[in-house]
C-alpha cells in the first residue's frame, strides 16, 4: 500500500512539473559587462539545484573530516566500556561458580577500565551510554564484588576497604538502591561472622522504607537472637508474621519459642509480670505460653494466685469434651495446680472436684482431686483417690508422687507394711 501511494506521488509530480516546465518560454538573462548571457528558466532552476546539492555534500564532506577525531576518540572509549561491562560480567560469574580470587581479579580489572575510561560525560551530548550517575553504580558494584569474594575468602581487611569505597562511591543520589545493597550485605556478613551488634548497627542505618523490607527484618531477627534481644527479636517475629514471611504454623512456632525465652529470662516474679503482660492477647492465649508462664512464676515463689487466674483458661479448655490439648500440657498443668495447693482457695477445689466427677476415668484429675485432699487432711478420699490414679499414671513423676503419697497416707495409719510397699514402688520409678 505504501509504495503504491509512493508511485502515485512521482507520478503526480511529474505531471506537475510536465505542465510547468513543459511550455515555461520564460528566459533569465545575466548580464556580465561586456556579456550577455541568455538562459532558460527551466535550467537556471537545473543550475541552481545543483548547486547546492553540490555546496550541501561539500559541507558534510567537511563536517565528517573535521569530526574524525571525535569519532575516533568515542571508538576508542565503547571499547573501553564494553571491556569494563565485560569484565563485571566475568567477575559475576565467578563469584557464582565460587572461584573467589578470580572473580576480585575480573572486578579489579572493571574497576581499571572505568578509571581508565576518562570520559567526563554530559548527559545531553554523551558520547557513550555511561553517565556519571552509572559510574557512580559500576564502581560501587565493583567493588561490592571484591569485597564479596574476600568474604568468602574470610579476608575482612580486604572486604572492609572494599566496602568503604563502595559507600563512598555509592554516595550519589543515582546509586541509593546500591548503597541499602550494601548495607543488607554488610549485615549479612556481619551475622554470618557471629557479630550481631555490627548487624544490627547496619540496619539501623538503613532508610525508613528499607527497614521495612522483609530482608532487613529476618535479619534484624537473627541478629536480635544472636544478640539476646529476646524482646526486640518477638517485636520483629511480630512484624514478619504480619508481612506473612512465615507460613502460619511456623510463625506460631517462632513467636511462641521467642515467647517461651522471653518468660524464662525473667529473674524475679516481677520481671515475669512484666515479661508477661508485654506478650500480645493473642499470645497470652496460648496454652503453651500460660501454663509456661504460671510455672514460672510459682518457681519464683510468686503469686499463687495470680498463677491460677493466668490458668484459668487453660484450665477450662482441658475440661471441655474433645479438648485438644496435648497430654504434656495436661500434666504441666497439674504440675503447677499442685505446686500452689497449700494457696488454693474454695473456688478451685469445686473446679477440681467437678472435674474429677465429670471425667471419673482421667487418672490425672484423680490425682490432682487426691492432692488436694491430701492437702486438705481428708486422708480416707485422698487414699481413696489416690489408689484409683497410681497405676493408671503415665507420666513418672505424678506416679511417683501418687505412690508417695499413699505411702504417707500408709503412715498416718500406722501401716508399715502397706507404707514399705508404696515406697518401694516408688522407688522402682
Amino acid at each position: 500500500m505504501r509504495a503504491a501511494l509512493w508511485l502515485l506521488a512521482l507520478f503526480g509530480v511529474a505531471v506537475a512539473v510536465a505542465l510547468f516546465a513543459g511550455n515555461n518560454q520564460a528566459v533569465v538573462t545575466v548580464f556580465w559587462p561586456p556579456h550577455r548571457v541568455d538562459v532558460s528558466f527551466n535550467l537556471m532552476v537545473l543550475l541552481l539545484a545543483g548547486l547546492f546539492t553540490l555546496l550541501y555534500l561539500a559541507l558534510r564532506a567537511a563536517s565528517a573530516v573535521f569530526s574524525l577525531p571525535a569519532e575516533a576518540r568515542r571508538w576508542r572509549a565503547q571499547q573501553k566500556e564494553r571491556a569494563m561491562y565485560g569484565a563485571l560480567m566475568d567477575a559475576l560469574a565467578h563469584l557464582l561458580a565460587g572461584r573467589y580470587i578470580r572473580s576480585a581479579k575480573s572486578a579489579q580489572n572493571a574497576l581499571a577500565q572505568e578509571k581508565g575510561l576518562g570520559l567526563i560525560v554530559d548527559q545531553s551530548t554523551h558520547a557513550t551510554g555511561h553517565s556519571l550517575g552509572r559510574s557512580h553504580q559500576l564502581r560501587s558494584l565493583a567493588h561490592l564484588l571484591v569485597a564479596e569474594s574476600a568474604q568468602s575468602l574470610q579476608n575482612r581487611a580486604m572486604r572492609d576497604q572494599h566496602l568503604q569505597l563502595a559507600l563512598q562511591n555509592s554516595a550519589h543520589r543515582s546509586a541509593q538502591e546500591v548503597r541499602e545493597g550494601l548495607q543488607f550485605r554488610a549485615a549479612r556478613w556481619a551475622l554470618e561472622d557471629h557479630d550481631a551488634g555490627a548487624a544490627l548497627d547496619w540496619l539501623t542505618q538503613l532508610p525508613q522504607g528499607a527497614a521495612r523490607r522483609t530482608l532487613a527484618l529476618r535479619m534484624r531477627l537473627r541478629a536480635a537472637r544472636y544478640a539476646r534481644q529476646t524482646l526486640q527479636a518477638l517485636e520483629t517475629a511480630r512484624l514478619l508474621a504480619k508481612h506473612r514471611a512465615f507460613s502460619q504454623p511456623a510463625a506460631q512456632s517462632i513467636v511462641r519459642g521467642l515467647a517461651l525465652e522471653l518468660l524464662n529470662d525473667a529473674r524475679d516474679p516481677a520481671q515475669l509480670q512484666q515479661a508477661w503482660f508485654s506478650l500480645d492477647e493473642s499470645e497470652r492465649a496460648m496454652p503453651e505460653l500460660v501454663v509456661h508462664a504460671a510455672s514460672r512464676l510459682m518457681a519464683l515463689h510468686g503469686d499463687a494466685g495470680m498463677a491460677r487466674s493466668w490458668l484459668l483458661q487453660v484450665w477450662d479448655r482441658m475440661v471441655q469434651p474433645g479438648s485438644s490439648l496435648g497430654d504434656n500440657l495436661r500434666i504441666k498443668l497439674i504440675t503447677v495446680l499442685e505446686a500452689g495447693l497449700d494457696s488454693i482457695d474454695a473456688a478451685w477445689l469445686g473446679r477440681i472436684e467437678a472435674a474429677q466427677l465429670n471425667r471419673p476415668r482421667d487418672a490425672n484429675l484423680q490425682y490432682l482431686a487426691g492432692m488436694a485432699c491430701l492437702n486438705r487432711q481428708l486422708w480416707g478420699k485422698a487414699r481413696q483417690l489416690l489408689s484409683q490414679a497410681a497405676p493408671a499414671l503415665q507420666d513418672p513423676q505424678l506416679h511417683r508422687n501418687a505412690w508417695r503419697a499413699l505411702a504417707v497416707l500408709a503412715e498416718q495409719r500406722e501401716d508399715e507394711a502397706a507404707a514399705a510397699q508404696a515406697y518401694k514402688r516408688a522407688a522402682q520409678l
